[in-house]
């Protein structure tokens, strides 16, 4: 489903505008590619831009272009509250429910008097926007800012910086352009970035060529712990506070993970948990058209696209373990 509800927002970027760009919180890279993306493009036309961000996200991606100049709301809290009181519009991205936009920045959403604009491709986006793009077809939210971006300049303001975040964002989330979501206009996407000056090289070297020892002895741990749901074909893998803490875990050591799991040949479904304070942060991965997002939503508070979710579960690894399995019971899947 394609949502396009930007009303005269065209029109009311006419003139400069104090904006602000978001996303969700631990931002991945299609959440800093589009951020900064749509910053690089806005900024172009006059506009006084800033990135607000939840938190941090992870280092393999605070090389991109503009990335120094974000604001974490963690750390600036103060800063963040006074950009998001000055606004006059407010661009949401990659996420479709404010409550991923975090405990820090979701009130500061709910609060400005700014215009706010929801640029999305998650499942059933939420109705408190002024402005909405949702569209669950597209594989990531770099490629909408792509299309916007055509639609509204025929694409002739992208340079370099812009290329470089839009392509990160959609071979993040298009996993290197293996998943389903993946379409023809997602390679013209990624075609023009590249003549614009987006280094397929240099991208992929600094976003998947960053393996750390830490990162490596979890690996080894996760796939050596790994279970099954043997008659169904679903992999489960974890991670507990004591592992990561003896091999000195890192943010971002655990990304793409949940992807092990389902690389084994048969495997129709992959689950991962990691524990982080008292609860587990759950992903979610399938094939074909099995619903994780439906499954997510149901059981681990979360949601996201048919094959790729995430979710929450209050409590341990060990106990998150046994929800999935009965769950997985439940739903018969």
């Amino acid at each position: 489903m394609r949502i396009l509800e930007l009303h005269d927002l065209r029109e009311f970027l006419s003139s400069p505008k104090k904006v602000v760009i978001t996303n969700h919180i631990n931002p991945d890279g299609d959440a800093m590619g589009s951020a900064l993306g749509l910053q690089h493009y806005l900024e172009k036309s006059g506009h006084q831009v800033s990135v607000v961000i939840p938190n941090d996200p992870a280092d393999f991606l605070k090389w991109l272009p503009g990335a120094e100049s974000t604001v974490s709301a963690d750390y600036h809290t103060a800063q963040a509250e006074r950009l998001f009181s000055e606004a006059e519009v407010v661009f949401c991205l990659d996420y479709n429910a404010i409550g991923r936009a975090g405990e820090l920045i979701a009130p500061m959403i709910e609060s400005s008097e700014a215009r706010k604009v929801l640029i999305d491709h998650h499942r059933e986006p939420e109705s408190w926007p002024d402005d909405m793009y949702s569209d669950i077809a597209k594989g990531s939210t770099c490629e909408m800012i792509y299309d916007l971006i055509e639609m509204w300049d025929g694409q002739a303001d992208v340079g370099e910086a812009i290329a470089t975040c839009l392509y990160v964002g959609i071979v993040t989330d298009s996993g290197s352009f293996r998943f389903p979501s993946t379409k023809p206009s997602t390679h013209k996407a990624a075609a023009f970035l590249l003549e614009r000056g987006a280094r397929p090289e240099l991208i992929h070297e600094r976003i998947y060529d960053v393996n750390t020892k830490s990162r490596m002895k979890l690996l080894g741990h996760l796939l050596d712990t790994m279970q099954f749901v043997e008659d169904r074909d679903i992999a489960i893998l974890h991670l507990t506070k004591e592992v990561m803490n003896k091999v000195g875990y890192t943010k971002g050591d655990s990304e793409g993970f949940v992807n092990y799991g389902l690389s084994m040949k048969g495997m129709r479904m992959s689950v991962f948990f990691r524990e982080d304070g008292d609860v587990c942060k759950c992903s979610f991965r399938s094939k074909g058209e099995l619903d994780v997002n439906h499954f997510a939503r149901k059981y681990f508070n979360g949601g996201g696209h048919l094959n790729a979710a995430g979710g929450l579960f209050h409590g341990n690894a060990e106990e998150a373990i046994t929800a999935v399995r009965e769950a997985i019971e439940k739903e018969n899947i």
